[in-house]
């Protein structure tokens, strides 16, 4: 199945929604073990993402997800939301000049996006952050012949594996922000940035889902 930039808006649609659905959840996670500006962070950046890319014409993918990015980057320079436009960016440099995205390459684009937040962050697995939360979903995305597979089915694979994920992070000492003050006591707290992978890629099963349900 192939997707173009103009059907890509949908997803960042998505994204919008569940972001600003979950900004109180976000805002109290945050404001145990950080300063409670999450979630208006995540909900005003990927507002600002999508109303950039819905008033676009842009056609090479790379460039649509390098545009959100820039527009995230510029919206909210927090912490967090660099790391987030620094995954769309990591997504368009991946993409350019493709015009179309087979939905087997999602997998390749949570890849993308997980290594441009790596890279600005400088975060390992293990250490209680978003990377927690999004990697069991891309080891589902990328897992051998995924391309096969229903891409629906997988979706929701992949968004129960990032549920397992975030949930995992209970077992894990904070290392980075002020989770880290912490210490042994930010083990039993959820992450709430593992949370926000959580979302993006919950907000990624419903567009397939939206998708699937107009082509039919």
């Amino acid at each position: 199945m192939l997707l173009t930039a103009q059907q890509l808006k949908s997803l960042f649609a998505q994204w919008a929604n569940i972001m600003l659905a979950q900004k109180e959840t976000l805002i109290e996670m945050d404001s145990i073990v950080g300063d409670g500006d999450l979630g208006l962070t995540m909900s005003d950046g990927f507002r600002s993402a999508y109303h950039a890319v819905s008033r676009s014409d842009e056609t090479d993918i790379g460039k649509f997800f390098y545009l959100a990015g820039k527009t995230m980057s510029s919206a909210v320079p927090s912490t967090m939301g660099t790391l987030m436009a620094s995954g769309l960016i990591e997504v368009g440099k991946t993409f350019k000049g493709k015009t179309t995205l087979k939905s087997e390459e999602f997998g390749i684009l949570f890849q993308s996006f997980f290594c441009g937040v790596q890279n600005r962050g400088k975060a390992q697995l293990g250490e209680k952050t978003f990377l927690d939360g999004l990697f069991p979903a891309i080891s589902v995305l990328n897992q051998e012949n995924a391309e096969k597979q229903d891409w629906i089915s997988l979706a929701h694979l992949a968004h129960e594996e990032a549920k397992r994920g975030v949930q995992n992070t209970t077992t894990l000492i904070a290392k980075h922000g002020r989770a880290a003050t912490h210490g042994e006591r930010s083990r039993a707290l959820l992450d709430p940035g593992a949370y926000v992978a959580q979302l993006l890629i919950g907000g990624y099963c419903m567009f397939a889902d939206d998708y699937l349900a107009q082509d039919e």
